[in-house]
């Protein structure tokens, strides 16, 4: 199950690369954004990566989904922190966020066997 971890990060890398090989300004400027927004501030990393998690579950965009869950797990959050989030998430989002919850899941379980592996 581990390899959906290393097949995401994989894939992101070459596209990404990919993508602002292009050197499109707008294009480098939204990366920038984003990657300034989620920096420690008024709010620590924690708290911005549980907003975006719930952001990206409500909005139903797997792959931001995947992105928020191992930056959580860089942060350190634990998976009941994460869960409560995703409680959030599925209250806001309703039921229709529910296939997205379950890959949510599937995806942090193999975060940890990913990492557990060294």
């Amino acid at each position: 199950m581990s390899n959906i971890v290393k097949e995401f990060n994989d894939y992101r890398a070459k596209m990404n690369d990919k993508i602002l090989a292009d050197n499109n300004k707008i294009v480098k400027r939204i990366f920038n954004l984003d990657t300034n927004a989620f920096q420690e501030g008024a709010l620590d990393k924690k708290t911005k990566e549980l907003l975006g998690l719930v952001a990206s579950t409500v909005l139903r965009c797997d792959d931001c989904v995947k992105y928020h869950l191992e930056s959580s797990y860089k942060e350190g959050l634990t998976k009941g922190e994460i869960s409560e989030a995703l409680g959030i998430a599925t209250l806001v989002g309703g039921t229709i966020v529910i296939p997205h919850l379950r890959r949510a899941h599937e995806y942090w379980d193999a975060i940890e066997a990913h990492n557990s592996q060294g």
